[in-house]
């Protein structure tokens, strides 16, 4: 990954909404971004934060109100009507409903990026027929949209963004609309495509799983701004913001109250395995403790997340027990009343 020319810097960018008696709605505001060749980056938010409107304004769907985007070092502003359409065909993009031409077979749904840029015919179908392979629907080329699964509808829509060998691709909440183990599928292919092709991505969606999945660095947008950016493991063990806070410690999942006079929180963050480290303190000091919240995930190999116990009233057993966890190069913080 080349840290240091990004594919895609944005420099104050913001967005604002005109309605029809002149008043504004700010989208965006003040959006300073850097996103770097080969990575799969993620944009995630609650609705309404402004995610949609960004990545629109990413390729100049939308422009901005002030503010720019640079594409390999470009000024988009500064790009004339025919150069901003041969810039966007590096940039694909994959939307939550396909976008699929529904009177067009899969193959006919592929090549339609190639005619338009003016691909002779022959040329269009052996590239479409290829991409199909690379995405698993060869026994799909000759079937229509209405006879696909979700999941296949998706999967020709990558094909499609691929079509014209983009650099980028942008992805805007192109799982939502699928269910958990399509998700799955499909963010495998996006991960091999990203290996495969060392083409840059780009995940736009308010699924905190899907950024855990896939992502290397990761901005939560609120309220129309970044409000904090950085590595995926960073962000998930130690999120600074209540943004972030509410989209990794989802509050219906938290304990409000907790119980006894000593509780902790025990936090992977990466560094550490998945061993029954509970159950092996536990029988060490055969002292039974109280799981009162547990949220662990495996993200790429490593383990990842929480657990909040109850340890005894005993404080030199408590003590030792805290100092036990440790000793596994785990992060073990007291918490006192609030999860």
């Amino acid at each position: 990954m080349d840290r240091k020319n990004p594919v895609i810097r944005i420099e104050g960018l913001s967005k604002v909404f005109r309605g029809p008696e002149g008043e504004g709605f700010s989208a965006l505001e003040d959006i300073n971004l850097e996103i770097y060749p080969g990575e799969i980056y993620g944009i995630i938010g609650m609705s309404g934060a402004g995610k949609s409107t960004l990545v629109r304004c990413i390729n100049f769907l939308e422009r901005p109100t002030e503010g720019t985007v640079y594409f390999n070092d470009q000024d988009l502003f500064s790009l004339s009507k025919r150069e901003l359409y041969n810039t966007r065909q590096s940039m694909g993009m994959i939307f939550q409903q396909f976008n699929l031409l529904m009177q067009r077979t899969v193959l006919g749904n592929v090549c339609f990026p190639l005619e338009i840029a003016g691909e002779d015919k022959e040329s269009a179908e052996k590239r479409a027929v290829e991409l199909l392979s690379m995405v698993g629907l060869t026994d799909k080329t000759y079937a229509y949209p209405a006879q696909l699964s979700g999941g296949q509808k998706q999967r020709v829509a990558i094909a499609r963004a691929l079509a014209t060998n983009p650099q980028v691709l942008l992805c805007d909440e192109a799982t939502s609309a699928l269910d958990p183990a399509t998700t799955r599928d499909v963010l495998t292919l996006l991960k091999d495509i990203n290996k495969r092709l060392a083409i840059t991505i780009v995940v736009i969606t308010h699924e905190m799983r899907v950024i855990e999945e896939i992502c290397n660095r990761v901005a939560i947008i609120d309220k129309s701004r970044i409000v904090e950016e950085g590595k995926v493991e960073d962000i998930f063990t130690k999120p600074k913001t209540a943004a972030a806070r509410r989209l990794v410690f989802p509050e219906d999942h938290s304990v409000e109250i907790l119980p006894g006079t000593r509780c902790c929180r025990i936090v992977f963050d990466g560094n550490s395995s998945f061993e029954p480290v509970i159950a092996g303190m536990v029988l060490d000091f055969r002292q039974v403790v109280n799981i009162l919240f547990a949220d662990t995930k495996n993200i790429d190999g490593k383990a990842f997340g929480q657990i909040v116990i109850q340890l005894p009233d005993n404080e030199l057993m408590a003590n030792r027990m805290i100092e036990y966890l440790r000793a596994k190069n785990l992060s073990v913080e007291e918490v006192d009343g609030y999860v």
